[in-house]
């Protein structure tokens, strides 16, 4: 599979860097990088196939699968750039911008192009993203591409269109709520007398293994909360203060608010 990342900012490094690191999954024989000014790319080309040009239409030429991480108010300008070189029979588009419809990409391109939204994490980096999809009717016929590439690069989700929105809110920005939670943990860790570091390895692994407990087990949350807290022990006597000063609450009111700013952009 060749593929071209158009606008290789930080979204579009960290694909990259995914797709670099799995290429033995993915069968990647060649990656297409696009920027303005590739000197920081440069750094990429140590994995081979790896090809940089500030020029899209070149990438979009040599590539199979285009995957478009420009800003949401640039991908007009850029779909119009690309368009005579898109081939329905040769080309599937995938854009990561957030907040940008596929109607808005048909509006451009037209239906005959297939079209795949995606809304990936920058855990993609570390192959451990969560990635939301959804397609146009052609777009659909092409999933599996897409599905491969992102499955290398973490865990995928065919979704709805109409909910991709609050998809970016539950996994593209909870990347930044789950850190300001393990920094918090953190904070309190070194409050009771750890190190800063020793007290940031205890909240990484400890949140990496409570999410390990989930995926392995299929259990709810509250399943493995049973199995740490005891009758008049610490933990129950933690989570109870946590929530009397509206953890659950204030998390959940975090993401409507978020939600409700995404539709508003």
């Amino acid at each position: 599979m060749k593929i071209a990342i158009i606008g290789t900012g930080n979204l579009g490094y960290s694909i990259a860097t995914g797709i670099l690191k799995n290429t033995d999954d993915l069968s990647c024989e060649a990656l297409y990088l696009t920027k303005r000014d590739t000197s920081s790319l440069e750094p990429l080309k140590e994995y081979g196939n790896v090809y940089l040009t500030s020029d899209n239409r070149k990438a979009v030429k040599n590539a199979e699968v285009i995957i478009v991480a420009v800003l949401p108010a640039q991908i007009k300008k850029v779909l119009e750039e690309i368009k005579p070189e898109l081939n329905p029979d040769q080309h599937t588009l995938i854009s990561v911008a957030t907040g940008r419809k596929i109607g808005d990409i048909e509006s451009v391109l037209g239906k005959r192009i297939p079209v795949i939204r995606a809304m990936p994490n920058t855990a993609i980096s570390v192959g451990e993203s969560m990635t939301c999809l959804s397609g146009n009717e052609k777009g659909n016929l092409e999933m599996d591409k897409a599905k491969s590439i992102f499955n290398a690069l973490g865990q995928t989700l065919s979704i709805e269109e109409r909910h991709m929105q609050a998809a970016t809110v539950i996994c593209a920005s909870g990347i930044a709520f789950w850190m300001r939670l393990i920094r918090a943990t953190t904070q309190g860790a070194v409050q009771l007398g750890f190190h800063s570091d020793e007290a940031k390895q205890l909240s990484m692994q400890t949140c990496l293994g409570a999410a390990k407990l989930l995926i392995d087990s299929q259990s709810h949350p509250e399943q493995e909360i049973d199995k740490v807290t005891t009758p008049s022990g610490c933990t129950i006597e933690g989570l109870n203060e946590m929530e009397h000063k509206g953890l659950s609450s204030s998390l959940i009111q975090g993401l409507v608010a978020s939600y409700k700013k995404i539709n508003e952009i």
